[in-house]
């Protein structure tokens, strides 16, 4: 197999050291199936791990990326033929096994799922490990009572990753969307995605009531700290919050009294789920939750535009999905 470039992070005095190399197969790390990948994306973990951010590389040198799309190209198991379409996402991929942000990945059959029908390489590197965060999120939160016509949804972080496939979703499947975000100017583009209110961030709050005017059937939240507890106090009584990010802090200062007098339900989403609850997710994602706007939520990008973008990120310039095109 001839040899292949990929982004490589290697250890350095402080931050890591990117740099596009050229490898080999036996370079990467062991694994049973040989992927071409076609997309890869940029998640806020990999823009982290590129600066060495939060202890999320502990072994050197690493080639980052959580998520990739692509075509088998050798495989020692009988699941996954050679040409078959194949999504990955989670399971250490970027992290403590090398990721997508390569040409040619390899990885553990296990960890390997075939894209469901209806979906294209590039439909399913825009939806990665993003999408598959908010499908989840709305799998469980209908599987603990969410229904249309309840109420509105709201989602905060609004012009992310994970919120923009959410608001998608929910708008496909009949919710209506609140989103919240900081971004006045991005009100065109969450509109487009359906969302039929937009609100900015929360204010400041001095002593919150514990319980403030109930408002929403759901939320999606990517925030954490003092949003998530906003939430809880504003959550329709058997309202379901799917909460999985922390970027406004990891404490949660709120009380009891919205779950035992409003029977409120708080969901942790923990993403690297059980491979049978993938295959689950993802067919839903195919079909009843498919998102309308995968072009328009997706920027594309060239590899030797990752440190950019990675940096990008960092500094909340970015929108939607970094999708990145490794054919080139």
């Amino acid at each position: 197999m001839q040899n292949f470039k990929a982004f490589r992070l290697l250890a350095g005095d402080g931050a890591p050291v990117c740099q596009l190399a050229d490898l080999s197969v036996d370079d990467l790390s062991p694994g049973n199936v040989t992927i071409k990948v076609a997309y890869s994306s940029i998640n806020y973990k990999d823009a982290l791990a590129s600066k060495g951010l939060n202890g999320i590389i502990r072994t050197w040198p690493r080639i980052g990326g959580i998520d990739l799309a692509g075509t088998v190209l050798e495989s020692a198991d009988s699941r996954f033929k050679k040409g078959a379409e194949v999504v990955v996402h989670g399971f250490g991929i970027g992290v403590d096994h090398d990721g997508g942000h390569s040409q040619v990945a390899r990885v553990p059959g296990d960890w390997v799922l075939r894209i469901p029908e209806g979906l294209s390489l590039f439909d399913a590197a825009v939806i990665g490990a993003a999408g598959y965060t908010a499908g989840y999120s709305l799998h469980l939160m209908e599987l603990n009572g969410l229904e249309p016509g309840q109420g509105p949804v709201l989602v905060d972080g609004a012009t992310g990753g994970v919120a923009s496939v959410a608001i998608d979703m929910l708008t496909q499947r009949g919710y209506q969307v609140t989103a919240m975000s900081g971004k006045e100017s991005e009100a065109p583009y969450l509109k487009m995605l359906g969302a039929s209110n937009i609100i900015g961030r929360l204010a400041p709050q001095e002593n919150p009531k514990p319980l403030e005017k109930a408002q929403w059937a759901g939320a999606i939240d990517s925030v954490g700290g003092a949003t998530l507890a906003w939430l809880t106090r504003t959550v329709q009584p058997g309202g379901v919050i799917a909460a999985f990010g922390n970027a406004g802090g990891a404490e949660l200062a709120t009380t009891v009294l919205p779950f035992i007098l409003r029977g409120i339900r708080l969901l942790g989403i923990n993403a690297n789920s059980p491979m049978p609850v993938r295959e689950q997710v993802w067919k839903k994602i195919a079909r009843e939750y498919r998102p309308a706007h995968l072009v328009q939520i997706a920027h594309v990008i060239q590899m030797d535009e990752l440190p950019t973008y990675l940096d990008r990120m960092l500094e909340g310039q970015t929108r939607g999905r970094t999708v990145i095109d490794m054919s080139k």
